[in-house]
Order: C-alpha cells, then sequence, then structure tokens
C-alpha cells in the first residue's frame, strides 16, 4: 500500500459548494482570526475559491482586497480586537467559501463596505475586506432577504442640478453627523434614518474614492471637480450639500469615480444650483 501523504493535503479539500458561498454569516469570535498578510499568496485559499465554483471575479476581488494591510484599525492588532470583540458582531458579512488545512476547517468571509456603513469607524473601510476564521468562529445570519440592508443613500433624481465652481471650498472633514440644523432639514424633507446615516458616513473624505480621500492627493484634481454631475440635497445657513451620484460620474478619472454615491459639503458661494422648475 502507498504510505498516507500529511495533512498537507487537506489544504484541497473543499467542505461546501458554490451554492453556499453568499451565505450571510456572523462572526461570533473574532479573537479567533486567522491572519493572513496576503490571501494572493496562499494557495489552499485559493484553491477553496475555485474547487467552490467562485465566479472568477470575485475570486480577484478576493485576491486583490485580501490583504492585512486593508483591514480597519480596529482589526490590525489583537489589542484592537479584544476592544471590539462585540462591536465586530455587527458586521453585515458573507461566507465565500470553506476549506479544510492541517488545523482544521476555515472560513474566507467577505465584509462588503456597502452594508456596513452603520459600523463604528475604527471598523469601516473603503473597500470590502476579506477575512479568514476558523469554522467555530463564525455563525449563521439571517439571510440577506430576511435582514435589512443599509441605505445606499436618498434619489438624486428628486433634487437640483448643481455645478461646483470653485472646487477648492470644500468642506471635506465636515460632521454631518453633529449639525443638528441640517438633520432636520434631511429629515424634514422625508429621508429615512438609514439614507441619513449613508450621507453623513460618506459625506467625510475618509470615505470618497482613493484618489480624493485626502488634501494630498486631492489637490492636484481640483479643478476636474467642475465636472461631477451634482444635486443639491440641501443648504442651510452658508453651505450646501452636494449629491455626486456614482452611475453619471463613471467616465470621471480613475481615483476619482465613486463607486457608491458620495456627498460633499460646500460653500453656497461655491456653487451653483439650478433653479426650480415653474
Amino acid at each position: 500500500m502507498y504510505p498516507l501523504r500529511p495533512f498537507l493535503l487537506l489544504s484541497f479539500i473543499i467542505l461546501v459548494n458554490a451554492s453556499n458561498a453568499q451565505d450571510a454569516v456572523r462572526i461570533a469570535d473574532i479573537a479567533q482570526l486567522v491572519r493572513k498578510p496576503d490571501l494572493a499568496q496562499d494557495a489552499a485559499v485559493r484553491s477553496g475559491l475555485q474547487a467552490a465554483g467562485v465566479d472568477d471575479d470575485r475570486v480577484k476581488q478576493a485576491m486583490a482586497l485580501g490583504k492585512n494591510a486593508n483591514l480597519p484599525i480596529g482589526l490590525r492588532t489583537d489589542s484592537a480586537l479584544a476592544v471590539n470583540a462585540d462591536a465586530v458582531k455587527n458586521y453585515n458579512a458573507h461566507k465565500v467559501c470553506s476549506y479544510a488545512d492541517e488545523l482544521g476547517t476555515k472560513v474566507l468571509v467577505q465584509i462588503p463596505v456597502s452594508e456596513n456603513y452603520h459600523m463604528p469607524e475604527d471598523l469601516r473601510t473603503r473597500e470590502d475586506i476579506y477575512l479568514v476564521l476558523p469554522e467555530s468562529a463564525v455563525e449563521t445570519a439571517l439571510t440577506d432577504a430576511q435582514r435589512p440592508k443599509p441605505s445606499k443613500g436618498p434619489d438624486y433624481k428628486r433634487m437640483r442640478q448643481a455645478k461646483i465652481l470653485s472646487p477648492d471650498a470644500v468642506y471635506a472633514t465636515y460632521d454631518l453627523g453633529n449639525d443638528s440644523t441640517v438633520l432636520t432639514k434631511l429629515a424634514e424633507k422625508g429621508l429615512s434614518q438609514p439614507e441619513i446615516d449613508a450621507m453623513v458616513f460618506r459625506s467625510h473624505e475618509r470615505n470618497w474614492p482613493t484618489g480624493i480621500d485626502s488634501f494630498e492627493r486631492r489637490y492636484p484634481k481640483l479643478n476636474n471637480f467642475k465636472k461631477y454631475k451634482a444635486f443639491e440635497a440641501a443648504h442651510w445657513d452658508d453651505k450646501v450639500l452636494l449629491v455626486i451620484p456614482t452611475d453619471l460620474n463613471k467616465r470621471q478619472p480613475i481615483g476619482m469615480r465613486p463607486h457608491l454615491d458620495i456627498y460633499m459639503v460646500y460653500a453656497k458661494s461655491a456653487v451653483q444650483v439650478k433653479a426650480k422648475k415653474k
């Protein structure tokens, strides 16, 4: 008889198929997080994705974003994990696939940025993140059909068109969440709390596209802000809140294209808003 090969063979055994790839899960014990510097360099993870029948685009995304360097501050150290152990349970997450290695069954979990606006700042990112956890640290959660999704934000089609005249008059770090005046105005317009939360989250530079999420990266591109197709969501005092819709700004230069609608607070004098139709 041939001798048995070591447990290394188990790294290629897939325990679930593609039909389970999008299962909603809850991270029950983040302390068990398996540190993976770069998923693209992990043969077991790559084999797991392929054998589970995960589509090529999603595999590429997992390989590109599955780096320890992409983790939010709240997940980067063991001490941070201890502090955030309870908060992490509130992530909206999905099981991508399961696989086994010599230490047991592992689960690759995706945390989409578009479903986690509600999380504390230290646990939010600008792009989806991918985590590897032992099977014992992951629980089945409510399905997508059962749980409400965070809002993508209000519908800009009901708003007046706006043009940015002076790009440098943007309040890139303005905290909408602490401005009771504009929050009241948004509520009076009939916006839901999830819609308002989405606007608050994506009106700060840290949640803008990577090419404009800091002054240093934004400054050389400011003139292109005049080309943004924008709409007025609200105005108050000497300020105006603009919506920059993703579906109308797909031709912006790379690094300026919003993957989700973003919001910008501007000085009123720097923006021209189209008059209401009579």
